[in-house]
């Protein structure tokens, strides 16, 4: 499902820029996407409490692919306005934001705790291994079909090819109490969150860095004006960084963190600002390429500990509201930040908008730092979760 949202990414980047040239609307991508999910992430949230999480995964993924399928049948169209291309990006918007939480939530209902640490890693470069074969092969179709449409089809199989696996899924069901609905159960997930301040640290410090540095969005201005390369050298760039990520996520799951984990995660989010830099100031090919894919191998070290202790330490009944918040930061950090960078390379030029973004978040790591001295202290991520897990019972009990 991952690889046929990124084919489908690629697709969208290409021919919005392709029919206005212009930087802005790349980042116009981002802000379809992400406003649906603010908008109903509460109700998300609480319906991947609710109901059965593989139903709901079962209905996004049809859902998905009447997104394609309504994708497929605009670019048949030769469109010459992108209106109706974010029209389709607002209702994937909110079908990612019913997804996300229910897919998250539904991992620790596969695998034993005992297991979920590595589990953790071994999911994370699996969807790694998504994003790189994804913008790559959607790059390829679209370079090789001189179109959309064939990458638009080809996530559309996908989708339902995957909605036809989690039908055979069986999961380990747990009791999960019923809750009424109120203002008080709809946010007990920002209540869980605000009173972990490691938790709070973690998700804070991943979604600022990323909502100043990230590139993605800016890659298709990039590939044609910068790097002077097509659909296929697009695909390379969008998948440079799920390859370092997917490395990283490896190497963390044969050799897990043992000691300091708090800084070595604000070391690894540095490391992600001074690759996005060097990105943006490189002009060739292979040398972007290299800065990407170890800018996604520093941001793998964010995703593990914080994936860890938001899914270890959060009841089981309350992990769809959990997830869903954690999900809007990442979706303001994704897709929130494709609208930043498309704004300020609008206003101050495509190379200064990423470089000032890289300068930012070296600037939220030092902030983060002084702020958030739990994170900093943090040394083992077995003593976090303990930690956490203590905080979470006893807001419950209250």
């Amino acid at each position: 499902m991952t690889a046929a949202f990124e084919m489908l990414s690629v697709a969208v980047g290409w021919q919005v820029y392709d029919i206005t040239k212009r930087a802005l609307d790349l980042g116009l991508v981002g802000l379809a996407q992400f406003l649906p999910g603010l908008c109903v992430f509460l109700v998300s949230g609480h319906a991947a409490d609710r109901f059965d999480r593989r139903k709901v995964l079962i209905v996004c993924y049809a859902a998905f692919g009447v997104c394609s399928s309504l994708l497929l049948a605009i670019a048949l169209g030769r469109p010459r306005s992108v209106a109706a291309i974010y029209v389709v990006l607002v209702l994937l918007g909110l079908v990612r934001s019913f997804n996300a939480p229910a897919g998250r939530a539904i991992l620790p209902q596969l695998v034993p705790e005992e297991h979920f640490p590595n589990a953790v890693a071994w999911n994370a470069s699996i969807f790694q291994a998504a994003t790189i074969l994804g913008p790559s092969l959607g790059g390829f179709l679209y370079a090789l079909s001189h179109g959309p449409g064939v990458v638009y089809a080809a996530s559309l199989a996908s989708s339902l090819g995957a909605m036809l696996s989690m039908l055979s899924i069986k999961l380990q069901m747990r009791i999960r109490a019923r809750e009424e609905i109120s203002l008080l159960t709809v946010f007990a997930g920002f209540r869980y969150i605000w009173q972990q301040k490691v938790v709070l640290g973690s998700i804070s410090l991943d979604m600022f860095a990323v909502l100043l540095g990230g590139a993605v969005a800016l890659l298709p201005v990039f590939a044609r004006e910068i790097l002077r390369t097509g659909p296929w050298g697009l695909g390379l760039l969008r998948s440079a960084p799920g390859v370092g990520a997917a490395a990283m996520a490896i190497l963390l799951a044969h050799r897990p963190l043992r000691r300091k984990v708090g800084l070595t995660m604000l070391w690894a989010v540095a490391g992600f600002g001074v690759f996005t830099i060097a990105f943006g100031l490189s002009r060739n090919l292979a040398l972007s390429l290299i800065a990407l894919l170890l800018a996604g191998a520093a941001d793998m070290v964010s995703v593990v500990i914080r994936g860890v202790l938001v899914q270890l330490a959060t009841p089981d009944q309350m992990r769809g509201r959990v997830n869903a918040v954690d999900m809007l930061f990442i979706g303001a950090s994704n897709e929130l930040g494709q609208f930043e960078s498309g704004l300020t390379a609008h206003w101050f030029g495509t190379v200064p908008a990423v470089v000032l973004g890289g300068v930012g978040t070296l600037v939220v790591i030092g902030l983060w730092a002084w702020r958030f001295p739990e994170l900093r202290n943090a040394d083992r991520i077995t003593g976090v979760e303990s930690g956490v897990e203590e905080g979470a019972a006893s807001s419950l009990s209250s």
